[in-house]
This record gives structure tokens, sequence and C-alpha cells, in this order.
């Protein structure tokens, strides 16, 4: 009979279940995409720009957004204000469906990390550093990005759905 170590097998289900709401995650960013795809493909009538657009929205707000969010901060807010130009800066770059979901995976998967925005000391008092997270936990910290992807998909079926209704209507 082999001898189990229960540290191990409690180790190994807390990690089964951060790879199952891993999984979940995942199936809504890639739902964001497909509602984008499916919007498009009802607006516009040829398959290939269809295509081709949500290529490019894909290729603009997972490259070129996050880098451009900074800069766009910096045009609005005063360099003197340091702490509401980063969170201006944050909050811009999280328009995109790609960066919600890269702070949803490092919050998931690295259970070291306690915060997705600026850090305070405020958070800081009586945390130990490195200790990780429970998963419920980690979930919380995610959980406003998790909840941001799921409204943006149903915006997008939604529109999607009305945009082809309101086709149908005029044919």
């Amino acid at each position: 009979m082999p001898i189990t170590n229960p540290t191990v097998s409690a180790c190994t289900a807390r990690r089964g279940a951060r790879a199952l709401i891993f999984l979940a995650v995942t199936i809504v960013y890639a739902g964001v995409w497909l509602a984008l795809a499916m919007l498009f493909s009802v607006i516009f009538r040829s398959a290939a720009t269809a295509a081709l657009v949500t290529l490019g929205l894909w290729l603009f707000l997972s490259v070129i957004w996050p880098a451009l969010a900074p800069a766009i901060a910096e045009a609005f807010v005063s360099p003197e204000h340091q702490a509401t130009l980063v969170t201006t800066a944050q909050m811009l770059a999280r328009l995109s469906p790609s960066t919600l979901f890269g702070e949803c995976v490092l919050a998931l998967l690295d259970p070291t990390t306690r915060t997705l925005g600026p850090v305070y000391l405020s958070q800081q008092q009586g945390a130990v550093m490195g200790a990780p997270l429970p998963l419920w936990d980690s979930v919380m910290v995610a959980w406003p990005q998790i909840v941001g992807m799921v409204a943006a998909s149903i915006l997008l079926f939604v529109g999607g759905y009305v945009a082809f209704q309101r086709q149908e209507v005029r044919a």
C-alpha cells in the first residue's frame, strides 16, 4: 500500500482548483473576442472584412494600446501628480481585454500577488512578504478584471444581437 503525504495532496488540489478557475477565465477571455468577431460579422457584409477588422482591433488592443495608454495619461494628468498619473494609465490600459486577462493570470497563477495596482503602506501592514495567498483571496484580487471581461462579452453579444435583429427587420 503506497504512503501518501496529506500536504502534497492538498497542494495538488489547490493547484487543480487554480487551474480550473484559470480555464474559466480563459474561456471568458475567448468569449470576448468571439463576441467581437460575431458583432463585426453582423455589421460588415463581407466575411473577409469582418475578419480583418477583428484581427486589426485585436492587434491594436493587445500590442499598441498597453504602450499607448501611459502616453495618453501623461497628456491629461500633470507629471507632479504621480499617483494619479499611474492610476489613470492603468485604468486606460484596462480598456483592453488582453490587459484584463494578463492581470487575471498574474493574480490566479502567482499566489504571492497581493494587488494589481499601486501598493500602499496600509496594504503591507501585517503581510508576510512572499507568503502565498489562499485561492479565494487570489480570486478576489482578480475579481474586478473577471467581471470586466464578462461584462464586455455580454455587451458585445447583446450589441451583435441587436444589430442582427435590426437587419432582419429591414430585410
